[in-house]
This record gives C-alpha cells, sequence and structure tokens, in this order.
C-alpha cells in the first residue's frame, strides 16, 4: 500500500516569528498560518472562513523565516503533517495536536516591505528555500542571474523580410 503525507499551504503569518536553537545549535521556529477560505451559501451570503495551523521548521530555513518575515507577511509553506502526543500536566490525560513539519518555503508579496497579497510568478516575491538532504540549503528561485544580451546579427536580405512584408 503507498503511502503519502504531503501538505501545500498558503497563508499569512499570525505573530511575528522567534527562532530558538537546540544544544547542538539547530534554529528552529514555530510559526503560525492563518489560511482564508471564501464561501457563498445558496442564499447569496458570503462567508469566509479561517484556519490556523502551526508549522516548524528547522535549520537555516527557521532562520530565514525570521530574517524576512513578520505578521501578516503571506507564506507558501510545503511540508508533512506530524503528530505530537504528550500528558496535559494539570489534568494527567493524553493529548494530542496535529501540526505540519515544514520542508520548503516561498516568500510572498512584495519584496519592498509592503505587505502583499498572494503570489506566485512574477509577483516580486519568489524566493523559495529548500532544505538539500546532502548538500545543506539551497536557494531557488527568485533573483537569477540576468540572462545575456542578444547579439545583434546582420540582417541577410534573402532570408529577413522588411519591415513592411510582416503581414500582421
Amino acid at each position: 500500500m503507498a503511502n503519502l503525507n504531503k501538505v501545500m499551504l498558503i497563508g499569512n503569518l499570525t505573530r511575528d516569528p522567534e527562532v530558538k536553537y537546540t544544544p547542538k545549535g539547530s534554529a528552529v521556529t514555530d510559526i503560525g498560518l492563518a489560511i482564508n477560505r471564501y464561501y457563498t451559501l445558496e442564499s447569496g451570503e458570503k462567508r469566509e472562513e479561517t484556519t490556523f495551523v502551526d508549522v516548524t521548521f528547522f535549520g537555516r530555513q527557521a532562520e530565514i523565516i525570521k530574517q524576512y518575515c513578520s505578521k501578516g507577511k503571506p507564506l507558501y509553506v510545503e511540508g508533512r503533517l506530524q503528530l505530537d502526543t504528550w500528558d496535559d500536566k494539570q489534568s494527567g490525560q493524553k493529548r494530542s495536536k496535529l501540526k505540519v513539519i515544514g520542508d520548503n518555503l516561498q516568500l510572498l508579496g512584495s519584496k519592498g516591505g509592503g505587505e502583499g497579497g498572494g503570489g506566485g510568478e512574477g509577483s516580486g516575491g519568489g524566493d523559495e528555500y529548500t532544505e538539500g538532504a546532502r548538500n545543506g540549503p539551497s536557494r531557488t528561485g527568485g533573483s537569477r542571474p540576468a540572462p545575456a544580451p542578444a547579439r545583434a546579427r546582420p540582417a541577410d536580405p534573402d532570408l529577413d523580410p522588411a519591415e513592411d512584408d510582416i503581414p500582421f
């Protein structure tokens, strides 16, 4: 039987991120994402529903979130679900919580520091950070080297039509 544990979320940070460090020096941050869903009832009434999700990032990604993100900032997260269980100290009952362990993230919105609403290709803030298993953190997307300028080739009168010969 095949298994799959994959989560993809886009939401806004509910608080400013705080980074803590493990005894071995690895960075850890727990962030909260607010994910909005908009829908319309059969009566035509518009509704909004918000789901709050806790996400944990480790290593360089935790530091990147601390450096570039703040409350209200839109963020794309890829990760996996993890169930945490513990004994409640006050009541002695078993407690559990489902959360996301972040594998990849993409900063959304504008790079100018203003809040952006959305993102994706060409939105101005598409830097993606992934944690490689062997190579450590790597950065993909976002600012890439500019392509080399195209060289002007000499015009060939037999192959290149004149400007007024183009039919559109």
